[in-house]
């Protein structure tokens, strides 16, 4: 029992590791979309690409690369060498994280399974951990390839996949790692609250999405007022049509204010539930899944009124991570 119980907590800091590590790919990836820096290495090599120009010519010759694609000469038009220098670092910055989750993944994952410490119900739940790793790296430079040659920016279809990725990998992290705390058991919550805790944990999920679709269309930048978007509740140029909901900025910027505003709302009636006889750990859970929201809402509007600056603006990303963790675990140990 003692030897369970130290594989479990292994298991845990493993896990946790690799949430932390996701986390800051986000970040990472969130202030590389913001400062415009996702194409400027517009090639893909998994091992080599992790050694950055070291000399002069070979700063050139990255710098003649990508000056061929059309962000260059459209986006970018004009930069100078040092200013191509600050959008590389970012990406490569990037990408470094990226590799680097891989091995916190894939490593500690081999040596647990060789080991024998992986309880057999969570092996193939955590097998999908390097998997999904892999395939978030190829769908990453597919990511990029769609605006390297027609577009002036990457598809916001595809960046919001590579998002919706990482959050699979991250919350199967934190499930997990939840799941071998050692929690005192207390049975499980009524079903009102596992239904209600899957819902707001959706509507979580989804409103990140649609954050990715902001991005993705640099709809943070237009309408940087709030409640009222161009003195309108609904603002002209919404349009119709199912496609125009994730290709028109400012149906975008208007789909991501409601879905947000529903959130917290919905978080705060659902914390005004808890507190009448939910189980004291979901209970704790919701507490702070309330308290995140109000600061989320916070980061949210300041980010919009003072025009998406870059800090501000990963600090919201990294605020909708930290609301999603609360959910996830409030609705792991429900």
């Amino acid at each position: 029992m003692v030897t369970q119980s130290r594989h479990r907590r292994a298991l845990q800091r493993w896990l946790v590791a690799t949430a932390l590590a996701v986390v800051a790919t986000v970040a990472v990836g969130g202030a590389t979309r913001l400062t415009e820096s996702g194409l400027s290495i517009t090639e893909w090599k998994p091992v080599t690409g992790v050694i950055p120009p070291l000399t002069d010519a070979a700063w050139r010759d990255a710098f003649a690369q990508y000056q061929r694609i059309p962000e260059a000469q459209t986006v970018h038009a004009g930069i100078t060498l040092d200013q191509f220098r600050t959008l590389y670092w970012w990406e490569w910055a990037h990408r470094f994280v990226a590799r680097f989750v891989g091995l916190v993944v894939a490593v500690p994952f081999l040596f647990f399974w060789w080991r024998g410490w992986i309880p057999q119900p969570l092996v193939r739940r955590l097998a999908s951990l390097p998997v999904l790793v892999l395939a978030q790296g190829a769908l990453g430079w597919y990511m990029v390839t769609s605006g390297l040659s027609e577009r002036t920016d990457v598809s916001q279809y595809r960046l919001v996949a590579h998002l919706s990725l990482a959050l699979l990998i991250y919350v199967i992290a934190v499930w997990t790692a939840s799941e071998l705390a050692d929690v005192p058991s207390r049975g499980r919550a009524p079903g009102t609250v596992r239904r209600s805790l899957t819902a707001l944990t959706t509507l979580a999920i989804v409103t990140i999405m649609s954050g990715g679709f902001v991005a993705g269309l640099d709809a943070g930048h237009i309408f940087n007022e709030f409640p009222l978007m161009g003195g309108r509740v609904v603002p002209d140029g919404y349009g119709a049509g199912v496609r125009n909901l994730f290709e028109n900025p400012i149906a975008a910027q208007f789909n991501h204010r409601v879905l947000a505003v529903l959130l917290a709302l919905a978080a705060w009636v659902t914390w005004g539930a808890a507190e009448r006889g939910w189980p004291a750990e979901a209970r704790r859970w919701m507490r702070l899944s309330a308290a995140i929201a109000v600061l989320q809402v916070t980061l949210g509007v300041s980010t919009l009124l003072l025009a998406v600056p870059v800090a501000l603006a990963v600090a919201h990303q990294l605020g909708a991570v930290g609301l999603l963790t609360a959910l996830v675990v409030a609705r792991q140990r429900s």
